[in-house]
């Protein structure tokens, strides 16, 4: 059985599919060592594309799937990078944030703050910020907060420590 390596793969269909590139995924960041954890894996990994997770080990995408194409006999190619600044966008500001959580004891406890999030954010006034702590960066969270509408800005403060900031766009 094989599957066409692509940015929009998902890691769980991945991982089925290629087990062996577990280990090619822990080699290239550590902060795939998360794959590990059999609830995040059983959560996070069936929804997270590829894209998704070369920014949270923070890889080029293409570094990524290239990588992941080589291990398993596909031809390489060249991906776009991710659009993307690192710079602090015009509607942040620390004094709007409105609403808090702190979800790595969530994560840590196999639970997702998915629906918790989406709830809470609709309550966010004109210029009001929510502030989202995690242990890494949740990309298919932040796609989810994108879809409904939402400007979206993550920050890594150090190491297991992200700050997500959402207010409506």
């Amino acid at each position: 059985m094989s599957m066409e390596i692509t940015p929009d793969t998902k890691l769980h269909a991945l991982l089925q599919t290629y087990p062996e590139l577990e280990n090619k995924l822990l080699e290239m960041s550590p902060a795939f060592a998360k794959l590990r954890n059999p609830v995040l894996r059983a959560t996070v990994a069936k929804v997270a594309t590829l894209r998704q997770v070369a920014q949270v080990g923070g890889l080029s995408l293409g570094t990524l799937i290239n990588t992941l194409r080589e291990a398993t006999g596909q031809a390489t190619g060249t991906f776009a990078p991710e659009s993307g600044s690192e710079t602090t966008p015009a509607w942040f500001e620390a004094q709007r944030i409105t609403q808090r959580l702190d979800a790595r004891s969530m994560l840590a406890q196999g639970e997702h703050p998915l629906n918790q999030v989406l709830s809470e954010i609709q309550s966010l006034g004109d210029g009001d910020i929510y502030e989202l702590t995690t242990p890494f960066l949740p990309a298919p969270l932040l796609d989810a907060v994108r879809k409904k509408g939402f400007a979206v800005w993550s920050v890594t403060e150090e190491a297991e420590l992200i700050r997500n900031y959402f207010a409506r766009a």
